[in-house]
């Protein structure tokens, strides 16, 4: 937070004396809608008047269903505007279903007690039929608001310690938590990832897919542009997943310096780029190539970097980094023109010893990490034993927090906050790593970790495993967890398969099991799914928890 700017409505009345703003575009490229900060902020003040004039009071959740459209950042403002609290929630995944989407959005409004919910037009009726018998006083499109006479008195003075947005966790699915962040928190963060993290300067442009329902998409590329005073294009996340090389035109065309995604982004694009005639597309101008949202995948992204290296795309743009909702967004980045940095341990001792040791002449087993980088400014990153105790560095632990940026609480969840943040202010991330010369180094989630014979088992490095060297395999079609099984850890591997062959089929499962048995010591359970059937997040990441349940229902089912 700056004295200038102590909310993010002061920061966009700031940015709006420029004439910065965002640009949507639709999913052929073409600009279909420009919206400056200055038109941002008199269309949003306008539309608080009516959401008070409506009934819709200072201190109320207003849900929001977050398109890559103008009218959810006006709609998101006017609430601010208003001293309501937006609360961004998902669109339909693409292959889930409309039930199961419907009971989700329910759960969140439930949780977020909101007052209000809008849509884009052409999801008007799903909100409407999701919503249904809860205590809203409006259910709509902000079109519905034309009708509504404007209360008269005064917008609300905005408190930088209220409420900016609740954020739901992209995971969050039978219990969602939403995550309070004020004003404060958001401009400290923002700020740092701004000033700090990527050190924008004029002439800075942004290009995102990110969605606006994920901290990556709203923080890194909605708010934090604005505090920063840089316009961004936008490409919706379902165009992307479509036409994953319409990113890259659109950073080319616009000569955009900063632009992020999760690893599988980077990967879409360079698969997809193997058939296509790239033509004259420069990338010379992308100066961060951001990385986040997912585990780190480094020769993933040396793919990347040598597919487009004859298209100006420079390796050294990468900027590798960390965060969470919890911490608003980002807590660590990597430092800038260096490009990945990376280093190579001994996986046996990795998982034996909880210790990242270089691997020597006999070491048969490796493991390549990222790191992420310092913490912010002004912010602290610990990494911690199972009885508290900060570790030594190359000691891996579960990987603790503090700073100005952490989330208030987690919202109306008491019980989830103290068992989520200490008494003395420290995060616990639920993620595991270690440090290294002071840097970030993340290996996974705590949560997700397999023990194997008294060994810490990543699941992830049994799904990449399976993708290198298993003909056929794509990012993504693996999916490995454990289960309690009479009384010992079971390891199951759920497998996309694309084939309806028995025989094809059969001899998959049993190269995979037999590759894992090999590499890791440990029989695992293969079982085989349909293609795209495994769950992911609403950010696209694979959701190893809905995994195995629907692995145990499956073998509930069978018997």
């Amino acid at each position: 937070m700056t004295e200038a700017n102590p909310t993010i409505l002061h920061a966009l009345e700031a940015a709006g004396r420029g004439p910065e703003g965002f640009n949507f575009h639709s999913g052929k490229g073409v600009l279909v809608e420009t919206a400056s900060y200055a038109g941002l902020a008199h269309d949003a003040r306008a539309l608080a008047a009516k959401l008070l004039g409506a009934g819709v009071a200072p201190g109320d959740r207003v849900a929001l269903i977050a398109d890559t459209e103008g009218d959810f950042v006006r709609l998101f403002f006017a609430c601010a505007y208003a001293g309501a609290v937006p609360a961004p929630m998902p669109l339909p995944m693409a292959f889930g279903g409309r039930e199961t989407y419907l009971a989700h959005t329910r759960k969140m409004m439930e949780c977020a007690d909101a007052s209000a919910a809008f849509a884009p037009a052409a999801m008007k009726d799903w909100l409407i039929e999701g919503a249904e018998g809860l205590p809203l006083r409006l259910v709509g499109v902000i079109g519905d608001l034309e009708a509504v006479e404007p209360d008269p008195r005064p917008l609300p003075t905005p408190d930088p310690d209220a409420l900016a947005y609740l954020q739901f966790s992209s995971g969050s699915t039978r219990f969602p938590k939403g995550v309070s962040v004020t004003h404060r928190a958001l401009m400290a963060n923002a700020t740092g990832i701004s000033r700090d993290g990527l050190k924008t300067r004029a002439g800075d442009r942004c290009v995102s897919w990110l969605p606006f329902y994920h901290d990556m998409g709203l923080v890194g590329f909605m708010l934090s542009p604005i505090v920063a005073g840089l316009s961004v294009d936008y490409l919706a996340t379902r165009d992307f997943a479509r036409r994953p090389l319409l990113w890259l035109d659109m950073i080319a065309r616009a000569r955009a310096t900063i632009s992020y995604s999760p690893s599988f982004g980077f990967e879409l694009a360079a698969q997809r780029a193997q058939t296509v005639d790239l033509g004259a597309l420069d990338l010379s101008s992308w100066r961060c190539a951001g990385i986040g949202g997912d585990m780190i995948r480094p020769h993933v992204l040396r793919r990347f970097a040598e597919r487009f290296r004859p298209n100006g795309f420079d390796a050294r743009a990468y900027v590798a980094s960390y965060g969470m909702a919890e911490a608003t967004l980002a807590l660590s980045f990597a430092p800038l023109d260096q490009g990945l940095k990376t280093e190579t341990v001994d996986l046996d001792r990795l998982e034996s010893e909880n210790l990242a040791a270089a691997p020597t002449a006999g070491t048969e087993r490796e493991r390549e990490f990222v790191l992420c980088g310092p913490a912010l400014p002004d912010h602290e990153i610990e990494c911690r034993s199972p009885d508290g105790a900060a570790l030594p560095e190359r000691r891996v632990g579960r990987v603790f927090a503090r700073g100005p940026s952490l989330l208030r609480d987690y919202f109306r969840e008491p019980e989830a906050t103290a068992e989520t943040i200490t008494p003395d202010g420290w995060l616990d991330t639920g993620d595991l790593g270690y440090l290294t010369g002071g840097e970030l180094v993340i290996t996974g989630r705590a949560k997700d970790l397999i023990l194997v014979n008294g060994r810490n088992v990543w699941p992830q490095d049994l799904e990449w495993t399976v993708e290198a060297e298993v003909a056929g395999m794509r990012s993504g079609d693996v999916a490995v967890f454990s289960v309690d099984r009479d009384e010992n850890e079971e390891v199951v591997a759920l497998v996309q398969c694309r084939t309806k062959d028995e025989t094809a089929r059969d001899a998959l499962a049993e190269e995979i099991s037999k590759v894992l048995r090999l590499k890791f010591g440990t029989p695992v359970t293969v079982r085989l799914v349909g293609a795209h059937a495994l769950p992911v997040t609403s950010s696209g990441k694979l959701s190893r928890a809905r995994a195995r349940e629907m692995y145990l229902a499956m073998v509930s089912t069978a018997a």
